[in-house]
């Protein structure tokens, strides 16, 4: 049997129980109460429960969905009155307007595309009945 590894086995396992006794010191200090690894616990302090996720509750959530579309029928609402009255828009909406169309694909090519997929559809169709 190699040396190395048998030294290299004994200080991991030297190491691991190094820590086990370091957990179960901290243990007696902090009176059973299991500190965060990484947070010092600060001297006559309990320490916190873990928060969980917040949840809100119906009404809370209505009370929200209802402010949300309050603020919402009051943009349309002041929006409005600006289209009707033909006033010139906005400098961002102007220079979103400016933007050249994307372009999709051509007819022709559209056409040709339909035309492959029919008759990779008929060819299947007709492998399946034989």
């Amino acid at each position: 049997m190699n040396t190395a590894s048998v030294l290299s086995e004994l200080r991991a396992e030297r190491d691991r129980i190094a820590l086990a006794i370091a957990a179960l010191e901290a243990l007696d200090v902090t009176g059973g109460r299991v500190v965060q690894r990484g947070r010092s616990a600060r001297a006559g302090e309990a320490p916190q429960a873990p928060r969980g996720r917040r949840r809100l509750s119906a009404a809370a959530r209505k009370r929200i969905s209802e402010a949300a579309k309050a603020r919402w029928a009051a943009r349309r609402k002041s929006a409005a009155p600006a289209k009707a009255a033909g006033k010139a828009a906005p400098a961002k909406a102007a220079a979103k307007k400016a933007k050249p169309a994307r372009k999709g694909m051509s007819t022709a090519a559209r056409k040709r595309l339909s035309e492959m997929m029919k008759a990779r559809w008929a060819a299947r169709k007709k492998a399946a009945t034989t």
